[in-house]
């Protein structure tokens, strides 16, 4: 399946003002009673041993599984696809100062918690005061340094623009005062008390055990009467168990790259669903700048007009990505953010060109190998941990590819996880694949290829190239922290022609949201026509979906 070109990009938004009902929030017309089908939703990751309903903590079995995103909510949902935009949630509107140093919100009326109580403002103000006060750890580097209430408008202030962590803020899990007053440590309370796992979310926890979670639906949820009276939550042993489940309508819902899913998948059911949902960020091709061949740009062009952007899509992807092929490295949602001057600026597999540039740079070809200008064979590996099994392909169509055109060897290097941790970090590889920052924008990519802060004590967290140039570097901060449209454009134009002319990595595809779903029993899922959530269960937007899901006729 391939993703679609033609949908909405978001514009640079200053001050993002949103106001207004949510989608789903009040306005549901489902007039379902109830008593419709139990959904199931999967994960591959194994068994989930340990209790813990704690939103915040990353290993807990609410985040692992996925459930927390149901019962704890947040202020607002950022799509990650689609037209990128921002729908208010708990808050009824969503407000950012120029700079997006501060945030204004005015939580919805009539919400409840699901032990009764009323959400307020007091609500919101709390949950951000345990960032300020230190007892909850900002491990989102939120950098909250004022939380403040005037009447139903709460205000936020932080310690540099958020402009380019929206997302993190916003979908911040709130949560009651009257409850987490008393945890000692929210750090490392389970929340598996009775009475503790109180959220303002569509779903209520209603059984927990090391084979599967239930939750039902909340009776008195603020968004209206739910289609979907419970979830359950199922962990398999790996991919190849949950396409079982998923196939034979054991399991309805999953996130999951499923190879060859047209026949494992798709042919199994006719209501089955594969959604690709295209996303900034994209399957990147880091080079380590600082050594051979990779420290010549003209090595690096060839490569670029050279590698198959739509055999990385159509062969390793199985159609799960869409092919980068504009030279700024931005991907079709973000096309809007391109410059005139390369909106129509795209590579292509050219080997002509390739080679044109480099015998202009002075390479040479010795029976067939392509030979440095230094006399020396151009050779050097890609590495991708074993296992990774669309990258592993991905490696070895490069290998053939440029193997076959231009006369370079690549190896194929496939360590375990903890190796090629270790070598990305310490810049000890000569080539990897690699996923980028997650922003929301074009500031993604750039800071991801290009900025210097990446590097801590000589290890790299991306910029894993190590590319350093003051002026792109001032760029990057103006963009981050620009107060006015104008001056993030002119930061983005000149990290765009920074990326153009540098090439310092070479994107090949979209690394998109994924989800397989069924219309067995519902309908009013996100599409490709239709991308208003992702379609991954594991995603904030879930909250959304729920909400729109009606009985099928």
């Amino acid at each position: 399946m391939r993703l679609k070109t033609s949908l909405a990009a978001a514009g640079l938004t200053a001050a993002l003002i949103l106001t207004g009902c949510a989608a789903g929030g009040g306005d549901n017309d489902s007039d379902a009673s109830g008593s419709g089908a139990v959904l199931t939703i999967a994960k591959p990751d194994g068994a989930i041993t340990t209790e813990s309903h704690n939103p915040y903590l990353a290993d807990s079995s609410a985040s692992k599984y996925g459930y927390g995103k149901v019962i704890f909510e947040s202020l607002a949902l950022v799509n990650p696809t689609g037209d990128l935009g921002t729908t208010p949630w708990l808050a009824e509107t969503v407000e950012w100062n120029d700079d997006y140093t501060q945030l204004t919100v005015t939580p919805r009326s009539g919400v409840k918690w699901s032990d009764g109580e009323d959400f307020t403002a007091d609500d919101i103000v709390f949950t951000f005061t345990q960032y300020l006060s230190g007892k909850l750890t900002d491990t989102g580097a939120l950098g909250v340094t004022d939380v403040t209430a005037d009447g139903d408008t709460v205000t936020i202030t932080f310690d540099e623009s958020k402009f380019t962590a929206q997302g993190r803020v916003l979908h911040t899990p709130v949560v009651p005062e009257h409850i987490w007053k008393d945890i000692a440590d929210p750090n490392t309370d389970p929340l598996t008390d009775e009475g503790k796992a109180v959220g303002t979310g569509p779903y209520v926890l209603s059984n927990w055990s090391t084979e599967s979670v239930s939750l039902t639906a909340n009776p008195d949820y603020w968004g209206g009467e739910l289609a979907v009276p419970q979830l359950n939550y199922v962990s398999y042993g790996d991919n190849a168990a949950l396409t079982t489940a998923l196939a034979t309508g054991d399991a309805d819902w999953a996130q999951a790259f499923i190879p060859q899913i047209q026949e494992s998948y798709l042919d199994a059911d006719p209501d089955n669903v594969f959604l690709v949902s295209p996303t900034p960020g994209a399957g990147t091709l880091f080079m380590n700048l600082q050594r051979k061949p990779f420290n010549d740009p003209a090595l690096r062009e060839a490569l670029a007009w050279t590698i198959d952007r739509e055999a990385y899509v159509d062969i390793a992807r199985e159609g799960a990505s869409e092919a980068i092929w504009n030279k700024t490295g931005l991907s079709s949602v973000l096309e809007s953010e391109i410059i005139d001057e390369f909106t129509d600026d795209n590579y292509s597999v050219d080997v002509d060109k390739a080679k044109e540039v480099l015998e202009d740079a002075g390479y040479t070809w010795n029976s067939g190998a392509l030979t440095d200008p230094d006399g020396e064979a151009v050779e050097f590996s890609i590495s991708v941990p074993a296992g990774w099994s669309d990258w592993n392909t991905e490696q070895a169509l490069i290998s053939e590819e440029l193997d076959k055109a231009l006369g370079i060897k690549v190896n194929v290097d496939q360590p375990d996880w903890g190796g090629w941790d270790s070598a990305r970090q310490e810049g000890d590889f000569d080539a990897i694949i690699h996923w980028l920052e997650d922003t929301g924008n074009a500031y993604g990519l750039y800071t991801s290829t290009m900025d210097p802060k990446w590097i801590v004590d000589d290890k790299a967290s991306f910029n894993f190239g190590r590319f350093d140039d003051p002026q792109v570097t001032e760029a990057l901060n103006t963009y981050a922290n620009a107060s006015s449209d104008e001056e993030r454009a002119g930061a983005s134009a000149v990290l765009q022609k920074a990326f153009v002319e540098n090439i310092p990595a070479i994107p090949l595809g979209a690394h998109p949201l994924l989800g397989e779903f069924n219309t067995r029993n519902y309908v009013g899922w996100p599409s490709e026509d239709d991308q208003y959530a992702a379609g991954d269960p594991t995603q904030p937007g879930i909250v959304q979906i729920l909400t729109k899901l009606k009985p099928a006729e």
